[in-house]
């Protein structure tokens, strides 16, 4: 992905919606005594709008609406605008820049007001942000596969913090487990939980193949319930595939799949042909998981009518 500063110069990004008003980028900012920014009091979505055959829509933003007000509710952070006010204003942001295609960022936070740890007194804050982002583990990693590692970092389980509820300081794991992978030569990771069990990516949900059936690790270990993982389960279960979607997974249980697969509103549907070193089936995109990634796309893409009240069109 291009740099924001690389993208401002294309002229690719030019306008945020930051509490109830258009304002140009470089305008939108924060005090440096903002809550959230010192104690990572946010929520978040990240959801993707497509240039389909029936012109630009976004992919299950009732669902990402759903999740990002649910999101606040461990936190009392209550937003102050309604579902269609943020619907009228990420469309209406999609039109001023002319994003066929975009990466969708809404985000709430305890703003400027004061700074001990208990938010009161601090507003909320709303914005949204729109940018160009194509795959986001790589073109060639949709078609070929990446290579992963299991982190030395385990995922905070769900007795500490809501592990349901997309929050911005919960994602310190991700980027500790991310950056590992990075540093020792991978793409990304597999996080397990505090049992050693499998749970997810630092941004994504994981799927195993194994006989022919799927299988993808449930609520209870502690994932975040990801909206293109319900997607994935739908089209694989419209396949006649079976689908076990509470799934344990042990670590083991990865090195000898069949198939392994990343899901997530930025990696969509990628492919994992590496384990440790230890290569998955062929080593290679597999046969299962190139059926869903091709009944992903023909979705998100509209080259089927199938779901059409997944979509929100410009």
């Amino acid at each position: 992905m291009a740099s924001f500063d690389e993208m401002r110069e294309a002229g690719d990004i030019e306008t945020i919606w930051q509490n109830g008003e258009f304002v140009d980028w470089d305008d939108a900012t924060i005090h440096v005594l903002t809550h959230g920014l010192h104690y990572g009091t946010g929520i978040f979505e990240g959801a993707r709008a497509y240039d389909t055959d029936n012109g630009t829509a976004i992919f299950r933003w009732e669902e990402h609406l759903d999740r990002f007000f649910a999101s606040g509710k461990p936190y009392e952070l209550e937003i102050p605008y309604s579902r269609e006010e943020l619907t009228e204003a990420t469309l209406e942001l999609l039109r001023r820049q002319d994003h066929d295609s975009a990466y969708i960022r809404p985000i709430a936070y305890f703003g400027y007001g004061s700074l001990g740890v208990s938010p009161d007194d601090c507003p909320t804050d709303v914005a949204v942000a729109t940018w160009p982002w194509g795959a986001y583990l790589g073109e060639e990693a949709l078609e070929h596969g990446i290579e992963v590692m299991v982190s030395s970092w385990r995922k905070h389980a769900s007795s500490q913090i809501p592990t349901n509820a997309k929050t911005t300081g919960l994602y310190v794991n991700s980027l500790l487990a991310g950056e590992e992978a990075r540093r020792n030569g991978y793409a990304e990771a597999i996080v397990l939980n505090k049992e050693g069990q499998v749970a997810e990516g630092p941004g994504e949900n994981l799927f195993l193949v194994r006989d022919g059936e799927i299988y993808t690790p449930g609520l209870s270990q502690s994932i975040l319930d990801g909206i293109t993982r319900d997607t994935v389960i739908t089209l694989a279960r419209e396949r006649g595939y079976t689908v076990h979607d509470q799934a344990t997974i042990s670590r083991g249980e990865l090195n000898t799949a069949d198939e392994l697969f990343f899901t997530g509103s930025a990696a969509e549907v990628t492919p994992i042909r590496k384990v440790d070193n230890v290569e998955i089936g062929n080593g290679d995109r597999g046969p299962v998981t190139e059926e869903i990634q091709s009944a992903f796309f023909d979705l998100v893409e509209r080259k089927t009518d199938a779901h059409d009240d997944w979509f929100t069109y410009l």
